[in-house]
């Protein structure tokens, strides 16, 4: 699908601030408001855009979770390739992302779970046993410093006085 410039205007201002009303955008990007509303419905048709998901940083909210990052060697399926398995391995609820990547595995997998126990059954219990999953390797995400160009938290300053000799 060819996106016309003014969709790739919208686009992009729309990833930059996903709450920025057509209104707005309409004076930002000097169009028309219904040229942006007509642009706006056609990336969502055409499944272009596909959420207006909330960048939240849990480290400032009472809410816990475990966050881990697991790479998964599988064996692809015939005539599936490895769509099939990740299918089946995108509809656990613990799975936020999957990526198909180049490498040592095949599947990287972004999962988050209530508890490290919950994260540990689910590696255990519901992953491993997948006939097609040959290996993983989890890793726990200790602390997110930058989402989607995003920066968490800024630079502290340091507060300390220089020592002279």
């Amino acid at each position: 699908m060819a996106l016309s410039a003014d969709e790739m205007k919208v686009l992009e201002l729309l990833y930059e601030d996903a709450r920025v009303t057509p209104e707005t955008a309409a004076v930002m990007l000097g169009m028309e408001e219904e040229a942006v509303r007509a642009a706006i419905g056609k990336l969502e048709r055409e499944k272009v855009i596909v959420g207006y998901p909330a960048l939240v940083n849990w480290d400032k909210t009472p809410i816990e979770k475990v966050k881990a990052v697991i790479e998964v060697k599988v064996t692809p399926q015939r005539d599936m390739g490895f769509d099939a398995i990740a299918a089946r391995i995108y509809r656990f609820d613990e799975v936020t992302e999957v990526y198909l990547m180049s490498g040592a595995y095949d599947l990287m997998l972004e999962v988050q779970a209530d508890s490290l126990r919950t994260l540990a059954n689910f590696v255990a219990q519901k992953l491993a046993t997948i006939d097609s999953v040959l290996s993983t390797a989890t890793h726990f995400v200790l602390k997110k410093y930058k989402v989607d160009g995003v920066i968490l938290e800024e630079e502290r300053k340091d507060s300390r006085l220089a020592v002279s000799p």
